[in-house]
C-alpha cells in the first residue's frame, strides 16, 4: 500500500498542526512540463468519470403525472472530507414519492441502477490507496435517513475539527454531527428542524464570536393537498412556476457554542422581506468586515442582507442595484456565487436563470453598491438555457476565474412521451480571457459537458488531490456526473487551508490573498456555500499560471485580525493557523 506524500495513512490523526503546514500534492518526478502535453490530438477539458469510479448513485424525482413542483427543482450534493483523511467524500441527496403511500412502481419512471430510498454517503479511497475511487458507507456511517431530500450546507458547528452535515428537505430539516471516528449522529431537537419546504442553506459566522450560525432558504407554501394545475405553452399540463404559491420567509439560526440552535430571524430584522428562495451566498460585500447574506429568488426581488453588526441586518437589494437586472425586471433567479472575478478587491455576484432570461453579472463598487454588468463581460451574447448550479473557478490555473453552469429545463422543451422527460440541456463552460470578456469553452470541454441531461446542482473541489478543480453535477431524475478536470494541474497551483482558534475552526468567512510579485493580490473567500443546494470544498484554491513563486500569503480572519506568511512554495496545499503568522495591517 503506498502513501501519498504529505498525507496521513487513515486512521492517523488528520487534524491540523499548530504551525504552517507544507503539503506537496505532486511529487516532482510527476509534475508535467508546462506546455509539453501531446499535441497529436485535442485533450478534453474535463472527462466523465462517475461510474467508473464507483459513483453509482440516480436520482429519483418520484413524478407521477400530478406535476408537483418540488419534483422538479431538485437535487443537490456535497464535497466534504467528513473522515478527515485529506481526500474529498461526496453525499448525495435523494428524493421519493411525494404522495404518502405511493411506491416507485407507481411513478412515470423506474428509477435508474441500484437505487433504494434515501440519500448516500460515498467515501474517497484516493487516500492512502493512491487512486480515485469511491465506496459507499451511508449505512455505517449512520447518515441513512429517507426523505424529499433538497440540498445541503456542509460546516463545523461544534468547533471539534470534523465537518458536520445539515440537509435540507421538503419537510423538516436534519442536522447531522460528526462524531469524529466516520460516523455521524442526527441530532433532533437543536432548534435549527425548519419543517416547511427549503432549499439551499449556508453556514456563517454572522455575529463574529467564533462560531457557525446558520441561514435556511424557503421556497414556498406548496402542499401535495393544494397543488395547483398548470400548462406549458403547448397546452400541456406541466409544472408551475413560483407565482401559483405564496412565499414563506427564510430562517437565521443563531448558534449556541454548537449546543442549541436560536431561531433569530425577526430579532435580526430578516423577517422584514422574503420572496421564493432558491440559492444563498454569504461575503462581506461591503468591505466592513461583517458577513452579507444574499438571497436568490425566484421571480421576486432578490435580496441583499447588509451584516449590521449589532446582530441585526438591513434589506438593501433594491438599494444595492441586485433585487432587479438591468431593466428592472425581477428574474428567475436559481444557483448563485461570489467571487472577486476582476481582482479588484470586492465581492462581486454571478446568478442563473431561465432560458428566456439572460444570467446576471452584478459588479460591486466595493461599497456594496452594484451595477447590472453582464453585457460588458459577454454574458449576453450566448446561448442561454435553464441555469441552476453554478460557480467562479479557475479551471485552468491561469489565475482568472471562469464561470460554470449547470443546466436543465423547468418546463418541457419538446413534445414528448411521459417516460422521454422532456427537461435536458446541455451545461456549459466559459473562459476568463483576463482582458475582461467570457468566452464560452463548451464545445473544447469534451464529451463530458456534451450530455443532455436534467442538471441541477454543481460542487466544486480537488477531488483528485492534483491541484485542479474538478466539478460534480447532479441530474434531476438522472445519475451523477464527475467532471474531472484534465488540464488545470498543466499551470501553477496553491490551495489553503485555514484552522481557526479565535474564529470557526474552519474560517468560514475569511478572505485569502495571495501576493504575487509586480501583480495585483488575488483575494477568494473561505467558505462552502453557494452554487445550488450544494457544498463545496472548504479548501481556498488559487491559480498561479506560469508563475512559481508566491511572495506571501495573507488571510484577514472573520473575527478581523489579519496575518501574513511569507515563503510559501507553489503547487502545494498549505494549512494555516491563526495566529501562527505575522501581524499584517493593509
Amino acid at each position: 500500500m503506498r502513501e501519498r506524500a504529505g498525507f496521513p495513512a487513515r486512521g492517523a490523526c488528520p487534524r491540523p498542526a499548530a504551525r504552517l503546514l507544507a503539503t506537496l500534492l505532486w511529487g516532482a518526478s510527476a509534475w508535467p512540463a508546462l506546455g509539453a502535453q501531446d499535441q497529436s490530438a485535442p485533450t478534453p477539458l474535463f472527462s466523465e468519470v462517475a461510474s467508473r469510479v464507483g459513483l453509482d448513485f440516480n436520482h429519483f424525482n418520484g413524478a407521477g403525472g400530478n406535476f408537483y413542483i418540488p419534483e422538479i427543482v431538485g437535487s443537490g450534493a456535497a464535497l466534504l472530507d467528513y473522515d478527515g483523511d485529506g481526500d474529498l467524500d461526496v453525499y448525495l441527496v435523494q428524493g421519493a414519492m411525494l404522495e404518502p403511500g405511493k411506491s416507485p412502481s407507481q411513478s412515470w419512471f423506474t428509477p435508474g441502477p441500484g437505487w433504494r430510498p434515501g440519500h448516500r454517503l460515498y467515501r474517497n479511497q484516493l487516500i492512502p490507496g493512491g487512486s480515485l475511487s469511491f465506496r459507499e458507507v451511508t449505512a455505517e456511517a449512520g447518515v441513512d435517513s429517507v426523505s424529499y431530500g433538497m440540498g445541503v450546507a456542509v460546516g463545523d458547528y461544534d468547533n471539534d475539527g470534523d465537518l458536520d452535515l445539515y440537509l435540507t428537505n421538503y419537510g423538516p430539516n436534519l442536522l447531522y454531527r460528526n462524531n469524529g471516528d466516520a460516523t455521524f449522529t442526527p441530532m433532533k431537537g437543536m432548534g435549527a428542524e425548519d419543517s416547511r419546504w427549503t432549499t439551499s442553506a449556508a453556514f456563517l459566522d454572522y455575529d463574529r464570536d467564533g462560531d457557525l450560525d446558520l441561514f435556511v432558504t424557503n421556497y414556498g407554501n406548496f402542499t401535495v393537498k393544494g397543488n395547483n394545475p398548470c400548462h406549458n405553452k403547448m397546452g400541456l399540463r406541466d409544472y408551475c412556476g413560483p407565482s401559483g404559491y405564496r412565499p414563506i420567509p427564510d430562517r437565521l439560526f443563531r448558534n449556541e457554542r454548537g449546543r442549541q440552535f436560536v431561531d433569530v430571524t425577526e430579532d435580526a430584522g430578516l423577517g422584514a422581506a422574503f420572496g421564493t428562495g432558491l440559492g444563498v451566498i454569504c461575503a462581506d460585500f461591503n468591505g466592513d468586515g461583517w458577513p452579507d447574506i444574499y438571497v436568490a429568488n425566484d421571480r421576486t426581488p432578490n435580496q441583499l442582507w447588509l451584516n449590521r453588526g449589532n446582530g441585526s441586518f438591513e434589506e438593501a437589494g433594491l438599494f444595492s442595484g441586485t433585487a432587479f437586472n438591468v431593466d428592472g425586471n425581477a428574474e428567475a433567479s436559481m444557483g448563485v456565487t461570489a467571487a472577486d472575478f476582476n481582482n479588484d478587491g470586492s465581492e462581486d455576484l454571478f446568478m442563473t436563470h431561465l432560458a428566456e432570461e439572460t444570467h446576471t453579472l452584478y459588479l460591486n463598487d466595493g461599497a456594496g453598491g452594484f451595477s447590472d454588468q453582464t453585457s460588458r463581460f459577454g454574458l449576453t451574447r450566448v446561448d442561454n438555457y435553464t441555469g441552476f448550479g453554478t460557480q467562479w473557478f479557475d479551471y485552468d490555473n491561469d489565475g482568472h476565474l471562469d464561470l460554470f453552469m449547470a443546466n436543465g429545463a423547468v418546463r418541457m422543451t419538446r413534445l414528448a412521451e411521459p417516460a422521454d422527460y422532456a427537461y435536458d440541456q446541455i451545461n456549459q463552460l466559459f473562459h476568463n480571457d483576463g482582458d475582461g470578456n467570457y468566452r464560452e469553452t463548451t464545445a473544447e470541454a469534451g464529451a463530458a459537458l456534451q450530455l443532455s441531461e436534467v442538471s441541477r446542482g454543481a460542487a466544486f473541489g480537488d477531488i483528485d488531490n492534483d491541484g485542479d478543480v474538478d466539478i460534480l453535477v447532479t441530474n434531476n431524475n438522472g445519475p451523477v456526473r464527475l467532471l474531472l478536470n484534465e488540464i488545470g494541474s498543466r499551470q501553477h497551483w496553491l490551495q489553503v487551508q485555514l484552522e481557526g482558534v479565535q474564529s470557526n475552526r474552519y474560517g468560514v468567512g475569511a478572505r485569502v490573498g495571495v501576493q504575487h510579485e509586480g501583480k495585483r493580490t488575488s483575494w477568494r473567500r473561505a467558505h462552502t456555500d453557494g452554487s445550488y443546494l450544494n457544498a463545496n470544498d472548504h479548501r481556498v484554491h488559487f491559480g498561479l499560471g506560469r508563475d512559481q513563486e508566491v511572495k506571501a500569503v495573507i488571510v484577514h480572519w472573520p473575527g478581523g485580525s489579519s496575518e501574513i506568511w511569507e515563503g510559501v512554495e507553489a503547487d502545494r496545499l498549505v494549512t494555516l493557523q491563526e495566529g501562527s503568522g505575522r501581524p499584517w495591517t493593509p
